[in-house]
């Protein structure tokens, strides 16, 4: 006699397939860990143009109008400048803070999407009351989020920043730690920290108060195409709204290897600010705000003339 066949979609398969709530967050860790260490070799090279280096001349190229002028060098040709002076491995430079604060981030942000997943249970979608409370929540943890990854972003930063003056002062987590700290004690971890948080505080708050009001007012209910159009909103309002905070990031950055003891945040490669509002307006006058913004058709800035007096 044959035995009973198991039947697809039985308690047996069921156990089987349903992943604990531990593998789940083991997952998402490893996607993160992995998503960073792809994407670093990007922001190594964003940082480096963020500090102003350039150690490549400029080539000449042709406008959509066909008129000259001249390009800063794009990512792929300023990876290859690293890999020509550092090898492959130093397009990973500072990776190793950079993973424990993505490992710590996600984690707090876990916390996040069981509260927005419980209030969606009880709430209108389209409620304003519920999106400022969520924001307010999103806020909040973002804000200890920060608190908590920032000093491995300080790290992280200084650790690629070394590339300019090929310095090795910081090395490692521990080492980096350490170094910080008989330097400058525990304010040398939180350099740069309030420019990055006003930053993200106003991405939250502009994101979700957008993508609410065309939600609720240009994609209503009478248009054919009103819920592909909400769930590309958030994303397409993030994407603008990036743009428009960026300069908090520059600055922030700025700021973590200001005077720092590396060449990258000393004169004559940058000046000595005393306050990122000075480092903000530093950057503004030179018209320099969305330095690192692109990597790709990077035009040569333009220096105005100074007035020639009669």
């Amino acid at each position: 006699m044959d035995p009973p066949e198991v039947q697809p979609g039985g308690p047996d398969t069921e156990q089987d397939a349903a992943p604990t709530p531990a593998e789940v967050d083991a997952a998402v860790l490893l996607l993160g860990a992995g998503v960073t260490a792809a994407t670093h070799p990007l922001l190594y090279v964003k940082l480096l143009i963020q500090v102003g280096h350039e150690p490549l001349p400029p080539t000449v190229g042709t406008t959509l109008f066909g008129r000259k002028v001249l390009y800063l060098p794009g990512f792929f040709t300023y990876a290859r400048y690293i890999v020509k002076v550092d090898g492959k491995t130093g397009l990973f430079r500072g990776l190793s803070p950079r993973l424990v604060s993505s490992i710590v981030s996600t984690v707090i942000r876990g916390k996040v999407k069981q509260v927005e997943h419980r209030s969606k249970k009880s709430d209108e979608q389209s409620s304003l009351r519920k999106v400022f409370r969520e924001t307010s929540y999103e806020m909040i943890i973002q804000c200890l989020s920060r608190v908590a990854t920032h000093p491995f972003h300080v790290m992280s930063v200084r650790c690629m920043a070394q590339f300019v003056g090929r310095e090795n002062k910081y090395t490692g987590v521990f080492g980096c730690l350490l170094r910080i700290f008989e330097e400058e004690g525990v304010s040398g971890f939180y350099a740069g920290f309030v420019p990055h948080v006003l930053g993200e505080v106003l991405f939250l708050w502009c994101c979700n108060l957008l993508a609410h009001l065309i939600n609720t007012y240009a994609a209503d209910e009478g248009f054919s195409q009103a819920s592909a159009v909400r769930s590309y909103t958030k994303f397409v309002m993030g994407i603008a709204v990036s743009v428009l905070t960026y300069p908090f990031t520059l600055v922030a950055d700025m700021m973590a290897v200001n005077n720092c003891g590396l060449a990258a945040g000393l004169p004559p490669r940058s000046p000595v600010f005393s306050s990122w509002l000075s480092c903000w307006t530093h950057l503004s006058q030179k018209d320099q705000l969305f330095r690192g913004s692109s990597f790709f058709s990077r035009r040569v800035p333009v220096t105005p003339l100074p007035a020639i007096q009669d």
